[in-house]
C-alpha cells in the first residue's frame, strides 16, 4: 500500500458521513457572530439585542423553507429529527385519536419513528408497520392496501440511513390524499442532497436536521403544512414558541447555521451528487474488481449518491471495522450502535444474520477525496483477504 505522505491524505479517514458530518467552515463563520456580539434571546423583542437574534432566527426559517419549497412560517424549530419524528408522529395521531386511529409506518424505519409507533400502540393506536422489498423500497401497492379512511399518519422516510435507498415519495403523497391521510417524511438524509419539494410531493410533515448536512447538532425542524392546517399537539409546555407547537428559547447560533448550511447545500446540490457518485461508483467499482463475495445492500439505483452498504461473505463485519483502523466506517446507524442484534434494516431487506452482521457502510461526504477512496480500497481489499484467510485457516485446523 502506497504511503499516506505519497497521497497527500491524513488519516483516519471519515466514510461516516451518514451518522454526522463536519460542520462547514462557512457555516461556523456565520454562526459565530451570534454566540458574542448578537448573542440576545430572540423572543426578547423590546431592544435590540432581541431584534438581530429574532431576524437571524426568521432568516434562517425562510433558508431552510426554500429548500423545500415549503413557507417560511410552516417551519418548525426542534433539537433535530429525532424530536421532529416524535412531534409528527404523536402530535398528529394524538390530535386525531377518535377520529382517524390508525398509523402506517415501514419495518425499515429510523429507530425513534419506529418507538413512536410503538409508544403510540400502547395508547391505543392501531399501527401497521409495512415489510420493504429486498431492494429496500416500498411496495406501492402493499401500501395502497394498508392505507383507509381511518388512517390518520403514514411515514416513509425518504432516504434510508443504513441502505441509502430513496422512496418514492411523489407516488406516496398521491397514495395518501387519495385516503385523505396525512403523510410525514423522515428527510434527516435527504435534505442538501436530494430535491425535495414538499408541495409537488403531497407532503404534510417533514422531520430535518442540522448536523446531516454540514450545520452544527443539536437543531433540527419540523416542516408543518399550513394550508390546509395540520391538526397537532405539542410535545411539552412552556412559553408557546413556535406557533404553540415546540416550547423553549430558540438558539440562535444554531438556527443560523442550519440556515446557511441549507443555502450552500441548495447552491451546490447538482454538482456535488455528481461528484459523490462518481467516488462512490469508483468505491464499488475497486471493492466488487477485487473481491468476490461481495453484494450491494439496496436498490442499486434509486439510492442517495454518497451511500454505500455492501455485504462481505466469509468474515465477521466487526472484525473488518477492527482492522479497518485507518477508516472511520460502520456497521449501520449510529443511533443503535450499542444495540447488539442485527441491523432490523438489513433483516428487513431480507439478509440473514450472518450476511447482516457481514455488512459495511460507508458513507461519502462533501470532504472526501479521489486519493481517499483509492486508500479505501485497497484498505478494504487487503484486510478482507486478510481475514478469509485466517477464516479459511481456522476451519482447516478444526
Amino acid at each position: 500500500m502506497n504511503t499516506t505522505s505519497q497521497r497527500n491524505i491524513k488519516l483516519p479517514i471519515y466514510l461516516d458521513y451518514h451518522a454526522t458530518t463536519p460542520v462547514d467552515p462557512r457555516v461556523l463563520d456565520a454562526m459565530l457572530p451570534y454566540f458574542k456580539e448578537a448573542f440576545g434571546n430572540p423572543h426578547s423583542v423590546t431592544h435590540e439585542f432581541g431584534w438581530i437574534a429574532e431576524n437571524a432566527a426568521e432568516t434562517a426559517r425562510a433558508q431552510i423553507a426554500a429548500v423545500v419549497g415549503a413557507r417560511t412560517k410552516e417551519i418548525v424549530f426542534t433539537s433535530g429529527a429525532t424530536e421532529s419524528n416524535n412531534l409528527a408522529l404523536k402530535g398528529v395521531a394524538r390530535a386525531l385519536r377518535g377520529e382517524r386511529d390508525h398509523v402506517v409506518t415501514l419495518e425499515t424505519e429510523h429507530k425513534c419513528v419506529l418507538e413512536s409507533a410503538r409508544a403510540l400502540e400502547r395508547e391505543g393506536t392501531r399501527v401497521t408497520m409495512l415489510p420493504v422489498e429486498k431492494t429496500g423500497l416500498v411496495d406501492l401497492d402493499r401500501l395502497r392496501e394498508a392505507v383507509g379512511p381511518e388512517t390518520a399518519l403514514v411515514s416513509v422516510m425518504a432516504v434510508n440511513n443504513e441502505i441509502g435507498v430513496i422512496q418514492p415519495l411523489t407516488e406516496i403523497g398521491a397514495i395518501c390524499r387519495e385516503a385523505g391521510a396525512l403523510l410525514h417524511t423522515d428527510a434527516a438524509q435527504a435534505l442538501g442532497k436530494i430535491p425535495l419539494d414538499v408541495q409537488a410531493m403531497n407532503i404534510d410533515l417533514m422531520s430535518l436536521t442540522a448536523h446531516k448536512m454540514y450545520g452544527p447538532k443539536g437543531i433540527g425542524a419540523l416542516y408543518v403544512r399550513s394550508r390546509p392546517p395540520v391538526p397537532m399537539r405539542p410535545l411539552f409546555s412552556g412559553g408557546g414558541q413556535e406557533q404553540g407547537l415546540r416550547a423553549g428559547t430558540l438558539p440562535p447560533p444554531l438556527c443560523v447555521g442550519f440556515g446557511t448550511a441549507c443555502e450552500i447545500a441548495a447552491a451546490e446540490l447538482a454538482e456535488e451528487a455528481d461528484r459523490l457518485r462518481s467516488l462512490r461508483d469508483r468505491l464499488q467499482a475497486g471493492v466488487t474488481g477485487a473481491l468476490d463475495g461481495v453484494t450491494l445492500n439496496g436498490d442499486a439505483d434509486r439510492r442517495v449518491a454518497g451511500n454505500l452498504n455492501l455485504s462481505f461473505a466469509g468474515i465477521d463485519g466487526d472484525a473488518l471495522l477492527m482492522a479497518l483502523k485507518d477508516l472511520a466506517v460502520s456497521s449501520g446507524s449510529a443511533c443503535t450502535s450499542t444495540a447488539m442484534e442485527p441491523s432490523h434494516v438489513l433483516r428487513g431487506i431480507g439478509l440473514d444474520d450472518a450476511a447482516t452482521y457481514a455488512s459495511i457502510r460507508f458513507g461519502l461526504g462533501r470532504f472526501t477525496t479521489e486519493a481517499e477512496i483509492d486508500y479505501a480500497i485497497e484498505a478494504v481489499v487487503d484486510q478482507t483477504r486478510k481475514l478469509r484467510q485466517k477464516t479459511t485457516g481456522q476451519a482447516a485446523a478444526s
